[in-house]
This record gives C-alpha cells, structure tokens and sequence, in this order.
C-alpha cells in the first residue's frame, strides 16, 4: 500500500504529458484446451494504466523539465499526478463536465461519504474505475439531477464527498458527479538514459510512467 507520504501532489509538465502514449492495461491468462478452444481469465480484476512521457519532450526545455521533475520525486520513489492526454474527465474529451455525468451511489439516509468514479460503457459488463485525483475546482455533485452548491466537503486527495449533517442524501436520491481528473502515477525508472546528440538527431528519451493501485 502507498503511503501518503510517499506521494507528492503536483502535476507531471501538462504539455510533455499531452504528446505521450499510452493507455489501459489488463492482465488476462489464456490456456489452450486439447480441443482447440480456450479458457480465459482475468487476474487484474481493475485495469492499470502505463504511458512514455518521451514522446511529448519536443524541446531542450521540455528535457529540463522532465529532469528536474525526476530528480524531485527521486526516481520512483514518490507518486505524483499525470494528465492523461485521452482520458482526463468524466465526459466526452469535447465536452464539459456537468453534475449528472457520473452516477456515485445511491442514499439510503445514513451513508454520509461517496467516493468519485467514472463508469465505461453500459449495462451488465459495464467497468467502474474509481476516482482518486479529482482536479481541484472542477468538481460538480448532484442530488437526483439537481446540482448542489453546499452541504458537502470533497477531498481532493482522495476523491471522497463527505455531506455534512442534514445534508446527508435520503434514501433512494440518487448521487451523481462531474469532474476532471489526474492518474497517480509514478516513474518506472530510477534511470534516464539521455544522450544530447541522439536527442539533436530525433531519437526520443524514454520516460516511462506507471499509474500506482492501492
């Protein structure tokens, strides 16, 4: 489990973030049965997202950047945020987030915390991914449709609501939010192998950053 300590609240360079590549990855074993078929299973049962930040660095003061950025969070041993370039709100990448985007939970009248998460695609084999950077100051909660402005904390570490006293949702109001949202992440490296001369004839750093799961 990742301390708190060991995880740094600031943001990898947005820009160099922007042009990297990457996305979701899962863990599934697959076996060959004698009659030709196959049996498949899921060992992760949430995926786990891994990008190359070399690919945004277009400039000697990108590579700086990401430089000092390693050396301040020495190597991997400390997580910080990164801006997926695809998946970074609870909406469409086109779109603005809006209260009703992303359904939390249901109140059942005592429950006071709900924690944010997005949810892909629909019904039965729909995946729901929890939400535990949400960008300060972009987040948006609504009771059965209707925003709320007030009776709630929200911890922008954790990405849990809190309703406060005579606020706490009833039973069968439905708790949805929108929001933007970073990915913790650390480097997957204590290594960055930089030649000049090879960056001066197009080769690209690799920058390798892996999402860390509690």
């Amino acid at each position: 489990m990742t301390s708190i300590r060991s995880f740094h609240e600031v943001r990898f360079p947005v820009a160099v973030g922007f042009g990297s590549t990457g996305g979701p990855e899962r863990r599934t074993d697959i076996v060959a049965l004698g009659s030709g078929g196959e049996s498949r299973n899921a060992r992760w049962a949430r995926s786990r997202r891994r990008y190359d930040a070399g690919y945004g660095i277009r400039s000697f003061d990108d590579l700086a950047a990401v430089v000092a950025f390693f050396e301040e969070r020495r190597g991997r041993l400390y997580g910080f945020r990164f801006r997926d370039p695809l998946d970074w709100k609870s909406c469409l990448p086109s779109r603005k987030p809006t209260p009703t985007d992303c359904a939390l939970g249901t109140g059942d009248g005592e429950t006071a915390a709900f924690g944010l998460a997005k949810t892909y695609g629909t019904g039965a084999a729909a995946y729901r991914r929890s939400i535990s950077k949400p960008v300060a100051g972009t987040v948006r909660v609504a009771l059965d449709g209707v925003e709320q402005t007030s009776g709630f904390a929200l911890d922008e570490t954790t990405g849990l609501i809190t309703f406060q006293a005579g606020a706490v949702p009833a039973s069968g109001v439905v708790v949805s939010a929108g929001f933007s949202f970073d990915v913790p992440v650390r480097f997957d490296t204590d290594r960055l192998d930089i030649s000049l001369s090879h960056f001066e004839a197009g080769e690209i750093p690799q920058v390798p950053i892996v999402e860390i799961r509690p």
